[in-house]
């Protein structure tokens, strides 16, 4: 899952980039800001094939919602799901 991936590739850098600010000397409530900002810059420059992939799975994954949602208008993907489940069984007693 390409959104599982970026979000732990962010993370650790996050977490590398604090660790460093910590051997450099940054404490207190600097120390994390600082990493916040300097980890999204560098998520931003680094990470940009995860990031479109991760765009791309989430893309994909809102158009196939979409499409359920034109066969079933009201939502009831899972009710007629599970209508049709039951059809099936009662056919087959």
């Amino acid at each position: 899952m390409p959104l599982l991936t970026y979000t732990l590739l962010r993370l650790a850098l996050f977490g590398a980039t604090l660790g460093l600010l910590y051997l450099v000397g940054l404490r207190g409530w600097l120390l994390p800001t600082v990493a916040v900002v300097v980890a999204l810059a560098l998520s931003y420059l680094t990470l940009t094939k995860p990031r479109d992939a991760a765009t791309r799975w989430i893309a994909a994954r809102t158009d196939r919602r979409a499409a359920e949602r034109a066969v079933f208008p009201k939502g009831d993907a899972d009710a007629a799901h599970e209508d049709a489940e039951v059809d099936k069984r009662l056919q087959a007693d």
